[in-house]
Formats: C-alpha cells, structure tokens, sequence
C-alpha cells in the first residue's frame, strides 16, 4: 500500500496537540493515585469532560482564534450537582477542577505553536505554499486566456527569487471595467494546480497566474499574496 503524505496537515499543532494531551492524561493518573476513594475510570473521564466547560473570551492572534478560560461553568455544575451526596464532590473535584485546567493546557499548547510554525512555515514566503511542483499544470478560467502550459523548471528556479507586492485590488478592478466587456480581459486568467505546500503546514491555497505569465496570487481562507518574477514560468509568453 502506497502512503501519500502530500495532504495538508498542520504537523506543529499535531506535534503540540500530543504534548498537551500527555499532559492532561498524566495530570490525571497522579491525581487518581493520591485518592483515598479511587472512583471509577468511565466517571472521572465525564466529570474532567464536564469542568472543560467555561465562559470564555475569545481573540484572534496571528489568523489564530484562542479562548481565554474566564469562569469554570462545568465546576459550578458538578459541585451543585455532587455537593451533599456522600462526599462526592470531595472525590470528584480535583478532577472538575482539571477539567477546567485542561482549557489553559491548550491554550498553551496553542500559544508555543503559533510562533513554532511561523519559523518552520515562514507565511510570506512562496516556498511556503508552493513546494513541490512536480505534478504541476495550468487551468484556463477565463475566457480571454489562451490555452498554455506551465514552465515547471522556471517556476521551480524563480521560487525562492520572488518578490512580494502590494495588492491593488480597487485598481485592478477599475482597469479591467474600463474596457468593453467583449474586449475585457482578466487581470488573473490562470490557475495553478498539481502543486502542494510545504509538508506539514496545514496550508490550503488557491493559486492564480497573472495573464503575462510573471505574476502569483497565493489565496488563503485567511489572506491573499502577491508575488512578481523577473521571467515568465508560463511557455509562450514572454
């Protein structure tokens, strides 16, 4: 059987994922080993299930949204609900209270991530995005495009020579509505496909060809890219 690793997949988050569930797990078995009273398994796993549930406030940091725990909603309800019953809220609640925990254990393991993967996955980079272009070819979609083909071996060459621009979205859009709609051509008529993105990124994009051939528009669900090259990578334009 042949493994095909060349899906998206965020290697860093799996990586940091791991560690914190480790952690949790780990957390867990010394605090069953100090009970006097050691409760079933299956019951400790939905009182911790349980404490995970909290009010918090929410922040988006580098594409990233994070949720700050604030009030453990799920201590609350496991200590009316166990209070009184013989004792069960005293054999239960360190357990409800590291299911509250559990919340900071990712929101830690997801703020270590963040920069790790901006190092190892530089975003305004276009090797970054398109790394492997073996399988590489063009798609017409517009029908003011001629039919052509990708240069593999220019568009490999000039990757890591490309520069960033500025993306004039207003202007481009005015310049193509000057024109007769018959005679309107589209400023991005090709698109990219047969590429993948760094391994282990997690990167979904969507990649268009400028129409003289020298320009990359890298559109992700979070931005988009604008990279120019000093020679077409498109075979016959110059």
């Amino acid at each position: 059987m042949v493994i095909n690793f060349d899906f998206p997949f965020n290697a860093v988050a799996i990586i940091t994922g791991l560690l914190a569930w480790s952690s949790i797990i780990y957390l867990a078995y010394l605090i069953y080993k100090k009970q006097t009273v050691r409760p079933k398994v299956w019951k400790t796993l939905i009182v911790i299930f349980v404490g995970l549930f909290s009010f918090s406030i929410n922040w988006n940091l580098f594409d990233t949204m994070l949720k700050f725990p604030i009030l453990p909603l799920g201590v609350w309800i496991l200590y009316f609900v166990l209070q009184g019953k013989d004792e069960r809220w005293q054999t239960y609640r360190a357990f409800a209270w590291l299911g509250f925990w559990v919340n900071f254990i990712f929101l830690a393991s997801t703020l270590i991530a963040i920069p790790v993967h901006h190092v190892i996955y530089p975003k305004n980079e276009p090797l970054t995005y398109i790394s492997n272009v073996d399988n590489a070819s063009i798609l017409t979609i517009h029908p003011s495009a001629k039919s052509r083909s990708i240069n593999k071996e220019s568009l490999q060459k000039q990757l890591d020579t490309l520069r960033q621009e500025e993306i004039y979205s207003d202007q481009w859009y005015e310049d193509m509505n000057m024109t007769e709609s018959n005679k309107r051509n589209e400023r991005f008529p090709y698109q990219l496909i047969g590429t993948s993105s760094k391994w282990g990124s997690g990167l979904d994009t969507i990649i268009y060809i400028e129409d003289d051939g020298k320009g990359i528009l890298l559109s992700t669900p979070q931005k988009q890219l604008y990279f120019r090259s000093e020679e077409s990578f498109v075979e016959g334009v110059e």
